[in-house]
């Protein structure tokens, strides 16, 4: 099934219909939120509180062990102190469902949950300073760290082989480079997988293995002013890309994606590499292989995102988010080379880390 008829397209009345069916709410607000490909709304009942309304695509439907434990994850780092959202149960206790909904073209089942909302703005919105940054690395740490102790029945969902999004699959983009066709960017993609396939792959045995939340990113991170007028984070969200992977893996898309709202992108790599390590040291291979796999983390989203537009072109704002600079930033990165970039990370991130 074709991603644009999987990601569901539920009207406003339906979403009513369900939050008061399942949940004993009556909403009186209901906005539509963005999302990659599934359908996240906010939903604010006359009973009080704020929710959203996540509906899942049908394909990742199909998998309701992988939501479970994703679900089960968010509380488990909620229980530990993190900003994680949590799921509401339904009025049968259930904390997902799985529904038959018809969104205009023919009846297709999706899970649907109903989760806190969290309050606070994205970092993409907030103004990125040196210590937010740090602040954001060692967030990461943290949950990746709380994670090692995470148990399920069903954990082993999270050994997803062929996920695309995985730090470990970065060749199997290869056959979405057509949609790179014509841009000069392409070459430049293609020899960063080249060079993950001979300098990374080799390597990996020796990375730490951890559970990965994936998408770390700059709207999946909320923040709110604190008492010093900076900020502190106050939400997690979209577990969506949870996997089992590595901790470097982990650190390379936060940076990576911390980039994209930044003035000076090389500049952000320090901090947050300085926040990880306050909680996570790195260890030499991990260090040596973390500008490969920043600059793979820019191929995934960018290619990625030429991929979805051309499935779900009415979604193309949304899903060019990261590309509308994020060609701009691989090329820099690409241009100053691997010894440039890790000397500035490296040097900035001790310099940070001996302030603190």
């Amino acid at each position: 099934m074709s991603v644009n008829l999987s990601k569901p397209r539920l009207s406003h009345s339906q979403v009513s219909e369900i939050v008061k069916r399942l949940f004993g709410l009556t909403p009186s607000v209901i906005r539509s939120l963005p999302s990659y490909d599934d359908q996240n709304f906010y939903v604010a009942p006359v009973e009080g509180s704020e929710y959203v309304l996540k509906v899942m695509n049908s394909k990742d439907s199909e998998n309701p062990n992988l939501i479970e434990v994703q679900t089960h994850a968010m509380s488990f780092l909620h229980q530990q102190g993190l900003p994680a959202q949590t799921a509401m149960p339904t009025t049968t206790g259930k904390l997902m469902s799985l529904e038959e909904i018809d969104c205009g073209f023919g009846c297709q089942k999706y899970i649907v949950r109903l989760l806190a909302y969290l309050p606070g703005t994205t970092i993409a919105d907030a103004s990125v300073t040196p210590q937010l940054l740090y602040e954001t690395g060692k967030m990461a740490a943290r949950m990746d760290k709380i994670l090692q102790e995470l148990d399920h029945p069903h954990l082993s969902v999270l050994n997803r082989e062929m996920f695309l999004w995985s730090l470990a699959n970065v060749h199997l983009l290869e056959p979405y480079l057509c949609f790179l066709d014509g841009d000069p960017i392409q070459a430049v993609v293609k020899d960063i997988i080249e060079q993950y396939k001979t300098c990374v792959a080799p390597k990996r045995s020796a990375f730490r293995k951890g559970i990965n939340h994936g998408d770390f990113n700059d709207l999946n991170v909320l923040v709110q002013h604190d008492e010093t007028n900076g900020y502190r984070i106050s939400g997690i969200l979209d577990f969506g890309d949870m996997n089992s992977g590595c901790f470097i893996h982990e650190l390379a898309i936060a940076i990576m994606y911390m980039m994209i709202q930044h003035p000076n992108p090389i500049e952000v790599g320090g901090p947050v590499l300085a926040g990880w390590e306050s909680v996570i040291p790195l260890n030499q291979a991990e260090k040596d292989a973390l500008y490969l796999l920043v600059m793979c983390r820019f191929c995934q989203s960018l290619v990625m995102a030429r991929h979805a537009v051309s499935l779900q072109p009415e979604n193309e704002e949304y899903l060019m988010i990261t590309a509308k600079t994020g060609f701009r930033i691989l090329r820099q990165l690409w241009e100053l080379g691997k010894e440039e970039v890790e000397r500035t990370w490296f040097q900035s991130a001790a310099q940070y880390a001996e302030k603190k």
